[in-house]
């Protein structure tokens, strides 16, 4: 089934479990991008350059009204400056969501402050070095049918 991007939500809770409380004030577009390394093969006897799938790298970046005193927010405010990691679910749906669930580091809290509209942050996230637990994708599928 199509989703819609406001359907989509983002989850934050303690490190080391799964988010499960609703990052309220998420304005504008949230971008989940996550690739994979590669390794070039190439060999005298083929005419054809190849690849073998390296290691997966995943980055969040979302824009969060500047509500202050929301829970939410202070959460990755204190994970920013803190230097402590953070539980994210990126789901599709608010329940039975598909998406990337994983402790990240908030790499990047920029304020905006536009002359007629409400502060924003521009927040980046990337899957934390500190927490033994991984980045998994859950969820049964991510796209449409």
């Amino acid at each position: 089934m199509y989703k819609i991007g406001f359907e989509a939500k983002i989850f934050y809770g303690a490190a080391g479990t799964k988010a499960s409380t609703e990052l309220k004030h998420v304005a504008e577009s949230v971008s989940l991008n996550i690739e994979k390394g590669s390794a070039e093969v190439a060999v005298r006897s083929s005419g054809w350059k190849k690849v073998l799938s390296g290691l997966k790298d995943a980055s969040v970046e979302f824009t969060l009204a500047g509500d202050t005193s929301d829970a939410g927010f202070i959460a990755i405010q204190n994970a920013f400056f803190n230097d402590t990691a953070i539980a994210l679910f990126i789901a599709d749906a608010e329940t039975g969501g598909v998406g990337l669930d994983a402790d990240f580091e908030v790499i990047s809290f920029n304020r905006t402050e536009g002359l007629e509209e409400v502060i924003n942050y521009a927040v980046s996230v990337k899957p934390s070095g500190k927490s033994t637990r991984e980045p998994s994708w859950e969820g049964a599928s991510g796209g449409g049918d």
